[in-house]
């Protein structure tokens, strides 16, 4: 939210400059995320001085320039070439010196030079009201008061205004501090509490009065409910046209483009007094009546920005006898809203029901500044205060009369809510002992009415406009803001509760994990758990049945929570892809979704994603891909490191891998890994390989419950390594080989490697060679010669008689 400085100023005197006013802004609560600067007019002319022309004959070598002499008050004089028609000697002109930078009109700067135009030097420009950003003419220069003196700065003539721009990040819930009123009244307060006392001016509505009653408008509101107040008035006679620099240049300072002097003014009254505004054209309302009420379903609305769309029962609506003219504090109507052409309005100014402004600007995914401050709750007392001045400031703007009465539909008054306050409970939530006295100063500044004091507390009522201070932490939290969180002092004694840790708790677990990996160069990632139904077309593993389904979705690819860890994982590898990023290790902790006949589930997962180089190449390494058996490496590692071993390896069915295997213990499912099937990563536009093993996590830790830890000392003998190079037919594969070994020599044989295959030429058809490393040891005594020869031979009968193997 952008507050201004000097909007600022009208409503109360600061005594400190921006950047400390800013301070003390974000001490209350409302941050300060930066301050720019403003100016009504783009660089604050700086530069530009008046110059009085002494001088001005033909140049000599064109017949549409003239050679000026200016003075610009420095005691020399400057030679300018000048082109526009109107220059004449006397003048007095506004001269861009050398070096002055100016802005053209899509806000590019540029800079004045010395130089030569033609062959006559020139240090200078006389300008033209677009060349400065004055205006659109460029007929001729600018002809100025004859009475202003050479080198005053033309931002002093013509009261270029220049502002500070606060960004303040506010918290949802300060839904009073959404204007610049309501900074005012914490500033107040904040200052009030440092000593320094000042007067909030608020703007003045004595001068209303109505001209005369000629045109009246009824209104009926059909349900108290959905707008508990509705005021209205009309202004006849109103002259649609740009509005003045003053309120142009408000609204400009806080990022708004002026539209013309009516809209304008409801826009103005907005951001000053956070009340939303609308004016409609008073002669587009069929029947002189204006109906608050729902419309049934499916009734058709073209909004302001020309979209039609189809309402819904619940949503209210502002609508004459025949049409419906606006979605009530949401967004106007395009046949009702203040053109050119108009010359009455009807001006509208209501409290509506913050639940109901809210869900229909959700349903229609429309978010404006009047449903952004509706749906967190306005002050519903200052509906008609802000409505009398805004039909004032439309009469200094716009000209016209007040043709009706003020009508304030309001049946039954919102008052301030009721809390209790008890000062030990302050003390002791706040972690220091706050005098009475200065607790009470703090709510009085707060427009906090006490009604009742004792010795242990205070009886408090809450203005209607602050809807978020319900109870008494609420109390407390705006005691303590306003005393200051910085002002708390620092004790000296760390009170902490120490919980029971037990070994096996997930999230120790998933540290544990989290920590490999990451050590390993995989970076984590949390991706959004909704995603786009339509995934479920692209496997057979995602039924559309299951999906948890949003009620009210923010879009259609947001809208049912996933089955799946894999598709939001590709979504961040395709998104870094685009940008260049395309070796990738990633990882996720995260939940899939799930709704059964029985109910809903939601399981856990660990999910990991490998594309693109392994490791990038250098002078002493070549670079090398990522490939099935790096990422089956990375899984067997992790299924290692939390001592799940004794799991067996299944090809996979799963047809969202185009190879794939699936680990298993105790005939559960551990996890499953592969590559990606090239059908999914195509719908995805991702060109590479992807590898993705999904860990279910929720059967890893339930393994690891039941899991016995047994410790062995390492082996004091040395190991002993021998290579069998096999030749075998294509059926056998490793694990064959390494499951016989074991079988033969469990007690010696502490690890069988693969370290070469070999298909092609000098071998036999179907035929393959395996080179196979075997590591021997016993740990308790050191093994001969002789007993290892025994061992490896065991091995190779082995082999010979299973696999039907001959030695190489």
């Amino acid at each position: 939210m952008k507050i201004s400085y000097n909007w600022l100023k009208q409503f109360i005197n600061l005594p400190w400059d921006a950047e400390k006013t800013g301070e003390l802004l974000t001490d209350l609560g409302l941050e300060i995320e930066g301050i720019e600067d403003f100016s009504s007019v783009k660089g604050g002319l700086e530069g530009v001085v008046i110059g009085h022309v002494l001088e001005c004959v033909q140049h000599s070598n064109a017949d549409r320039l003239k050679v000026t002499k200016i003075d610009i008050g420095t005691g020399e004089t400057l030679q300018i070439v000048c082109g526009a028609p109107n220059v004449a000697i006397g003048q007095k002109v506004a001269v861009a010196t050398v070096g002055t930078t100016l802005y053209d009109a899509e806000g590019k700067p540029w800079q004045i030079n010395k130089g030569k135009i033609r062959g006559e030097v020139s240090e200078g420009m006389i300008c033209a009201e677009d060349e400065l950003g004055l205006g659109k003419s460029h007929e001729g220069i600018m002809v100025l008061d004859a009475k202003l003196k050479p080198g005053t700065p033309l931002a002093k003539v013509l009261e270029i205004e220049n502002d500070k721009v606060f960004e303040i990040g506010l918290t949802p819930n300060r839904a009073d501090a959404m204007s610049h009123w309501g900074v005012a009244r914490d500033l107040k307060a904040g200052l009030l509490h440092k000593g320094i006392s000042t007067k909030l001016n608020t703007p003045s509505t004595s001068s209303f009065r109505i001209d005369n009653r000629t045109l009246k408008i009824d209104i009926k509101v059909k349900d108290s409910a959905l707008a508990p107040r509705y005021c209205g008035i009309t202004i006849s006679n109103v002259k649609v046209e740009p509005s003045p620099a003053w309120l142009q240049n408000r609204l400009k300072s806080i990022g708004l483009s002026p539209i013309n002097n009516i809209v304008d003014v409801t826009n103005y009254v907005l951001h000053e007094l956070g009340q939303p505004l609308h004016a409609f054209d008073a002669a587009r309302i069929a029947g002189n009546t204006v109906n608050v009420k729902t419309l049934p379903a499916g009734t058709k609305f073209t909004t302001l920005d020309g979209i039609e769309r189809e309402l819904h029962p619940e949503d209210l609506m502002i609508c004459d006898d025949e049409k419906p003219m606006c979605i009530a504090g949401v967004f106007g109507g395009i046949n009702s809203g203040v053109t050119a052409a108009t010359t009455s309005i009807f001006l509208e100014s209501a409290y509506f029901n913050p639940v109901s402004v809210r869900k229909t600007a959700k349903r229609h995914s429309l978010s404006t500044d009047a449903s952004f401050r509706f749906e967190r709750g306005i002050d519903p007392n200052i509906t008609d205060y802000a409505l009398r001045y805004a039909a004032i400031l439309i009469l200094k703007v716009a000209g016209g009369q007040i043709t009706s009465d003020l009508i304030d539909i309001y049946p039954k008054k919102i008052e301030g809510h009721q809390v209790l306050l008890n000062f030990e409970k302050a003390n002791n939530l706040i972690g220091e002992e706050i005098s009475k006295e200065t607790i009470k100063d703090i709510l009085t500044s707060l427009e906090i009415k006490i009604t009742n004091i004792t010795e242990t507390g205070l009886g408090m009522t809450i203005p209607a406009y602050r809807n978020d201070v319900t109870r008494d932490v609420d109390v407390i939290e705006e005691i303590l803001r306003v005393y200051g969180y910085n002002n708390i002092k620092f004790t000296q004694k760390l009170n902490a509760s120490i919980s029971p840790v037990l070994p096996g708790e997930d999230y120790q677990v998933q540290n544990k994990i989290a920590m490999q990996l990451t050590g390993l160069g995989f970076s984590e990632m949390l991706n959004n758990s909704l995603t786009t139904p339509t995934y479920s077309d692209l496997s057979q593993t995602i039924n559309s049945a299951h999906n948890v389904s949003m009620l009210n979705p923010l879009s259609q690819d947001l809208s049912v929570l996933r089955q799946s860890m894999l598709f939001s994982g590709l979504e961040a590898i395709e998104y870094n892809s685009n940008r260049k990023n395309a070796d990738l290790k990633l990882f996720e902790f995260g939940k899939t979704y799930h709704k059964f006949p029985g109910g809903s589930s939601e399981f856990k997962h660990l999910s990991i994603f490998i594309t693109g180089l392994k490791a990038e190449g250098n002078w002493t390494n070549p670079e090398s891909k990522s490939n099935f058996f790096f990422g089956k490496g990375i899984v067997i590692a992790l299924l290692q490191r939390l001592g799940l071993n004794g799991y067996t390896e299944e090809i996979s069915e799963n047809d969202i891998f185009s190879e794939g295997i699936t680990l298993k213990r105790n005939k559960t499912i551990l996890a499953e890994f592969g590559i990606v099937s090239k059908k999914i990563t195509k719908e995805l536009d991702i060109d590479a390989e992807v590898f993705y093993a999904d860990f279910h996590w929720d059967t890893v830790l339930k393994q690891l419950s039941t899991k016995n830890f047994k410790l062995v000392p390492i082996a004091k003998f040395q190991a002993a390594q021998r290579d069998f190079a096999l030749l075998l037919d294509d059926s056998v594969c490793f694990a064959d080989l390494q499951e016989a070994a074991y079988n033969a020599e469990r007690k010696f044989i502490k690890a069988i490697t693969l370290f070469d295959v070999y298909k092609g030429q000098n071998l036999p058809e179907g035929k393959k060679s395996y080179a196979l490393s075997f590591t021997i040891q016993d740990e308790e005594k050191t093994l001969t010669d002789k007993q290892i020869d025994k061992i490896m031979g065991k091995l190779q009968q082995k082999f010979e008689t299973e696999f039907g193997a001959t030695l190489r």
